[in-house]
């Protein structure tokens, strides 16, 4: 089965506040079988116009990234996150 992935592109325009999220995003991922393969970090933008910060999180499944981002535990971190961030986000299927 192939694996799923969520991909934000962040720009954090209240530190403090995404201060909030990020332990209940950590909760939701970790409630959904997700593992944080990027999690801002150094990078460099190569082609194109990103944003600063970048996470990728794999799921046992599509189906799983699908039912993470829908969750209640996910709805909360997004209700903390609201204001604080310019968020670019989507799922996707791996290989």
């Amino acid at each position: 089965m192939a694996k799923g992935y969520i991909i934000a592109n962040v720009e954090v325009t209240n530190p403090d506040q995404y201060a909030q999220y990020r332990p209940l995003s950590s909760v939701a991922v970790e409630a959904h079988g997700g593992t944080f393969i990027v999690r801002g970090g150094q990078s460099e933008t190569l082609e194109g116009a990103f944003n600063s910060r970048t996470v990728v999180i794999e799921f046992p499944s599509f189906q799983a990234a699908q039912t993470f981002y829908h969750s209640a535990e996910y709805e909360a971190a997004r209700h903390a996150r609201a204001g604080a961030a310019q968020m670019n986000l989507m799922v996707v299927e791996g290989v």
